[in-house]
């Protein structure tokens, strides 16, 4: 069994990781640190983890468990890992951005890979050290992968995406105050979001020299988890040929759709699914996709990288069904 470690472990993507974890035949959870509940029961954080699990937090790390989820926030797993060493041979995925840009992916002695399993894949399995990627960046760069591989990302993307409010963290805040968000919607970072970055180094290793911009104006939505986001460019192929290469693209990927059907967000919330939508009018090229953040945007990710990482079967304990209503 592969024992786990989660540090940072009263935020939501902790508690995603857990939820999972709790059923995955090859993983078992060793401790999850907390600083501010421990010795307080996993449930005081994570209600719906009540009756399920026996388990305390703990502000004691085992440096000798096989691997470890960082859950920290972003710009504090650097600070984290320089104070509390871990054992050569454990594996660390980080959720945070600490380590998600080329040149911030060397860090005392180790090299992390950036985890997006749809382009670094093989990297990924022979890496002992892993940045996963942000939400927005995952929903985006998957619906943006396939033409980037093909050369036909020759125009500016007009990016629009909103997320739910566990985007934001769990910490209170006022744009994640129920009664600010309940039936609002506002935008923020427009343009110069800081998952930007990842998005055009991935753009960029696909396709060199893309010279056009990603006009991306994320939005707050008055939901808690999923991100609905929609693309459009200029692309002259037939949409059958652009279909046909999305399904080539992704044909050994198993946790992405593509499809010309309307889509909904509620067809991925709570799996590691990513939907696509492919629609065209003329040149003009429509890309929908869709994810659960907490999943495939974080937690969900984090596992599939675990699976790939210890060779496994990258859908263990990822065969999570939506609601869908």
């Amino acid at each position: 069994m592969i024992k786990v470690g989660i540090i940072g472990g009263s935020g939501y993507t902790a508690g995603e990781l857990i939820r999972i974890l709790m059923f995955h035949p090859n993983a078992t959870l060793d401790f999850v640190y907390s600083t501010t509940n421990a010795g307080k029961p996993l449930s005081i954080a994570h209600h719906d983890l009540l009756g399920d699990i026996e388990m305390n937090f703990t502000d004691q790390v085992n440096p000798d468990v096989n691997v470890v989820f960082l859950c920290l926030g972003h710009g504090k797993s650097k600070a984290f890992l320089e104070q509390n060493q871990f054992s050569n041979d454990t594996k660390i995925i980080d959720l945070g951005n600490d380590f998600r840009l080329t040149k911030d992916a060397a860090f005392d002695g180790k090299q992390f890979v950036y985890g997006l399993p749809e382009l670094n894949k093989t990297a990924i399995q022979s890496a002992n050290y892993i940045a996963n990627p942000g939400c927005f960046a995952t929903a985006i760069q998957l619906a943006l992968l396939p033409l980037a591989k093909n050369g036909l990302l020759n125009e500016d993307v007009h990016i629009n995406a909103t997320t739910g409010s566990t985007g934001a963290g769990v910490s209170p805040s006022e744009t994640t105050h129920f009664s600010w968000r309940n039936n609002n919607m506002s935008h923020y970072k427009a343009f110069e979001h800081q998952h930007l970055g990842e998005i055009n180094q991935s753009i960029q290793q696909l396709q060199a020299g893309y010279p056009n911009e990603l006009i991306f104006v994320p939005n707050r939505g008055d939901f808690a988890r999923g991100i609905f986001a929609t693309l459009y460019t200029t692309v002259t192929d037939s949409l059958e040929d652009i279909v046909a290469k999305y399904e080539a693209y992704y044909a050994d990927q198993p946790f992405v759709t593509v499809t010309t059907t309307n889509i909904n967000m509620k067809q991925v919330v709570q799996t590691n699914k990513c939907i696509i939508s492919l629609i065209k009018k003329g040149n003009r090229l429509l890309i929908t996709s869709i994810i659960d953040n907490l999943t495939k945007g974080a937690s969900g990710q984090a596992i599939q990288n675990m699976n790939l990482l210890f060779g496994l079967e990258e859908t263990t304990g990822l065969h999570l069904k939506p609601c869908g209503f």
